[in-house]
C-alpha cells in the first residue's frame, strides 16, 4: 500500500518523492564540536550521559538551532550488546571496550539474541522525549550498528581489521555465531524503535569498508540484507564508511545509500536511478576549511545530487575539531541554494 505523504522534507526525499530542496543533516551533528552540546554533557561519562534521558534529549536537540532537517538520537552502537548482556566502557583513545571480550562459545552463549525492550528502555524514553520536544517539527532518526562493526567491538578488536580476521580464523564458529546473534537482536531493536515512532533509521557499518570482497559478502552484505528486509515501515539508510563495494551497498535493500568522498554522487544517481543517495560532503572541509570553502563544497554536492533523491550529509561524522561557523555554513549553503 502506498504510504501517505510525510510532512517531513527528509522523509519525503528518502522515499524518492519530489522535494523543494534536498534535506540536510550530519552524522555526529550532536557532539563535542558544539559548545552547547559540551555544556549539556557537563563532564558526564559517555554512557552516563547517554543513560540520562533528560540530558541526552537536550544533547540530541542541540543541532536544531542550526536548521538541520532531522534529529538523530544520541546513543552509541554498543547500546545493543550492552542490552544483550555485554557491558562496555568508553576508554579514551581506545573507544568502546567490553568488560569481557567475547572469545569462547560460553561468552557467546551469555549474549541474549532477543533482548527485552526494557533492557534499552532509556533509548525508548529518549525517542519519546525528543518527539515530545519536537512536536512534529522534524523527523527523528534512530540507528543501529551493523553486525560486523558491532562484533569487532564485542571481540575487542574494534577498527583493527587484521586482528578481527585473526579472531575469525581462530574461532570461526564463535565469530559466525556472534554475527548471527547481533543480526537477530538488531532486527528486534530497530522494529521496537520503529513501533515507538522513529521516522527513519540508519544502519552503520563503520569498518566493513576495509573488508575484502570475499569477507564482505558473509560478514557484512548478508547481514545488511537480513536486517533491512526484516526492519521495515520507515525509510532505511545504509552507511558503510567509504565503502568500496557500491554495487553491494546498492543491492542490500536500503532505500537510501550513504556515499563517501570516494564515490561520484552524480554517477551513482545515473547508475541507480531508483535509489536515494546521502552524502557526500568531505568532513575534512568542515574541519579545516573556511566557511566559504564549506559553502562551495556543499553547492557542488547539491549540484551533483540533482535536487531529488538526495539527502545532503558528510562522508562520515562531524569531527570534534570542526568550527561552529563551518557547520552553520554547511547547513545554510543547502537551505539557501538556488
Amino acid at each position: 500500500m502506498p504510504q501517505p505523504s510525510s510532512p517531513h522534507l527528509l522523509v519525503r526525499a528518502a522515499r524518492g518523492e519530489p522535494v523543494e530542496r534536498p534535506p540536510v543533516w550530519a552524522m555526529r551533528q550532536a557532539g563535542r564540536w558544539d559548545p552547547e552540546f559540551r555544556a549539556v554533557r557537563a563532564g558526564k561519562s559517555f554512557y552516563a550521559f547517554s543513560e540520562d534521558v533528560e540530558a541526552s534529549t537536550r544533547g540530541s536537540l542541540c543541532p536544531v538551532r542550526f536548521g538541520v532537517d532531522a534529529v538523530i538520537l544520541f546513543y552509541d552502537i554498543t547500546t545493543l550488546p550492552v542490552a544483550m548482556g555485554l557491558p562496555f566502557e568508553l576508554k579514551t583513545g581506545a573507544g568502546p571496550t567490553p568488560d569481557r571480550p567475547v572469545r569462547t562459545r560460553a561468552d557467546l552463549d551469555r549474549l541474549n539474541p532477543d533482548p527485552s525492550p526494557e533492557s534499552y528502555a532509556h533509548i525508548r524514553q529518549l525517542l519519546k522525549r525528543v518527539k515530545e520536544e519536537l512536536r512534529g517539527e522534524l523527523p527523528v532518526i534512530a540507528f543501529a550498528g551493523a553486525p560486523f562493526t558491532v562484533a569487532t567491538y564485542c571481540v575487542g578488536t574494534g577498527k583493527d581489521v587484521a586482528a578481527t580476521r585473526r579472531f575469525a580464523a581462530e574461532q570461526p564458529a564463535v565469530w559466525d555465531g556472534l554475527l548471527e546473534r547481533l543480526s537477530a537482536a538488531t532486527v528486534g531493536f530497530l522494529n521496537t524503535l520503529i513501533a515507538d515512532g522513529a521516522d527513519v533509521y540508519q544502519l552503520f557499518d563503520s569498518w566493513a569498508g576495509a573488508l575484502t570482497p570475499a569477507e564482505y559478502e558473509p560478514w557484512a552484505q548478508a547481514h545488511h540484507a537480513r536486517i533491512l528486509a526484516a526492519a521495515t515501515g520507515v525509510p532505511r539508510i545504509l552507511f558503510v564508511k567509504e565503502g568500496p563495494y557500491l554495487d553491494r551497498m546498492c543491492t542490500a535493500g536500503a532505500d537510501v545509500v550513504s556515499l563517501g568522498k570516494r564515490h561520484d554522487l552524480a554517477a551513482a544517481r545515473r547508475e541507480y536511478p531508483h535509489l536515494v543517495f546521502q552524502g557526500n560532503v568531505d568532513e575534512e572541509v568542515l574541519r579545516t576549511g573556511t566557511p566559504e570553502q564549506v559553502t562551495a563544497a556543499v553547492r557542488a554536492c547539491v549540484a551533483a545530487g540533482g535536487g531529488r533523491r538526495h539527502i545532503v550529509n558528510l562522508n562520515h561524522g562531524v569531527d570534534k575539531g570542526t568550527p561552529v561557523a563551518n557547520f552553520e555554513a554547511y547547513v545554510n549553503a543547502v537551505k539557501s541554494h538556488g
